[in-house]
């Protein structure tokens, strides 16, 4: 995959629901595919068919509702799991079977208790198999972060040869650096044969909080599919963040890549798959955290009041936020005071605003926030 547009796949409603106490019902679930329709996803991984009843209901039903995205259904490289996902996927418009086997010495010696070799032949057979059904096949590599590198280079040269389209290079631990799985990206495109005319794909873990980074970094080794969640939801400490990487290559230009993602729809996204699953956002999450466009600092209020970049490096508006945030504390200002004065259809000379100032911060220090009743208060209990 020549080009610098980076694929969105979307597993908020796969990896994402695996979250505890996150469990979606298939009507849930198609609301949330739509949403991400129109937000320009451009795979949705719909969910583990073999898992469960409802979750292969639900990926028939998405399936048969979006259009423009391809649907995708997770297997492991277990016959009957490609078998499941190839019927589950028979509704949909641009079918995807996701399948794969772990690559790591830990996965190969303890949980799967195997060889290299039965690996690389179970890898081939899943992969053959799941093209026996449709014609795009991703494969993953699961624990690919801790995996060698010429070893994973000898897997993906077989899946490759076998016949898939997508190959995923999963953190699923969270272990990499940055530069580490870059690498990593870069010698499995330089060292195997035909990769060219696959797309390398990052499924990066937040363990250490280096998720988006990772995928931001993999893209730069060669990646043109970031898998990723809304919110960041996902198996412990959650996934790469959708909004993340979107905004990040909107704001770096020099990186040269892009997506195709409606940016003003990220904030309604993420309310949608808050309220859905009952997972609230944390207010310092970055693009759609409640905070992130809030400023509370008398040195950052007056700095955004005179010219909002000073402090801001996106535009609210970019994400579906309305506006910035001046959040009236006892570390506020005379300048926030005056800006929020103004907006209540109040305006002060500079000794009203000195002597107003004295009682502000009184109340502030009583509460941990002011608001615009207060400040009401405030003007009719103060002589100006």
């Amino acid at each position: 995959m020549n080009t610098n547009q980076i694929q969105i796949f979307d597993t908020t409603l796969r990896d994402g629901e695996q979250v505890p106490g996150c469990k979606l019902d298939t009507q849930q679930k198609l609301v949330i595919a739509r949403q991400l329709e129109l937000l320009g996803v451009d795979v949705i991984e719909a969910g583990f068919p073999v898992s469960s009843p409802g979750d292969f209901h639900s990926v028939q039903e998405i399936g048969r509702t979006v259009v423009e995205p391809v649907v995708c259904a997770l297997s492991r490289a277990v016959m009957n799991d490609i078998e499941t996902a190839a019927a589950s996927l028979k509704t949909a418009r641009r079918p995807r079977i996701h399948t794969g086997i772990g690559t790591s010495d830990s996965h190969i010696q303890y949980k799967l208790r195997t060889t290299p070799d039965k690996i690389i032949e179970r890898a081939v057979a899943a992969v053959k198999y799941a093209k026996s059904f449709v014609e795009d096949v991703e494969f993953y590599a699961e624990d690919a972060g801790r995996t060698g590198n010429e070893f994973l280079a000898r897997v993906i040269q077989a899946v490759v040869d076998a016949g898939a389209t997508v190959l995923n290079i999963p953190d699923t631990t969270g272990y990499c650096l940055p530069q580490e799985y870059m690498e990593k990206i870069a010698f499995l495109r330089d060292n195997v044969n035909g990769i060219h005319k696959c797309t390398i794909s990052t499924h990066c873990h937040n363990d250490l909080g280096l998720a988006t980074a990772n995928s931001i970094a993999g893209a730069q080794g060669g990646a043109r599919q970031i898998e990723c969640t809304i919110n960041g939801i996902g198996e412990r400490a959650g996934n790469t963040s959708l909004e993340e990487v979107v905004m990040i290559m909107r704001q770096h230009e020099s990186l040269g890549m892009y997506t195709n993602i409606n940016s003003k729809l990220l904030l309604e996204t993420s309310h949608l798959v808050s309220e859905s699953m009952g997972m609230v956002v944390q207010p310092n999450k970055a693009i759609v955290g409640d905070n992130a466009f809030a400023h509370s600092s008398g040195i950052h209020q007056d700095g955004v009041i005179k010219r909002r970049d000073t402090y801001e490096i996106i535009d609210p508006a970019e994400v579906g936020v309305d506006e910035s945030k001046i959040v009236l504390t006892a570390r506020s200002g005379r300048a926030a005071l005056a800006y929020r004065l103004k907006n209540l259809g109040h305006d002060v000379t500079k000794v009203q605003l000195d002597e107003l100032y004295k009682h502000f911060v009184v109340v502030a220090d009583r509460q941990k926030e002011v608001g615009d009743n207060d400040l009401e208060e405030l003007m009719g209990s103060v002589a100006v």
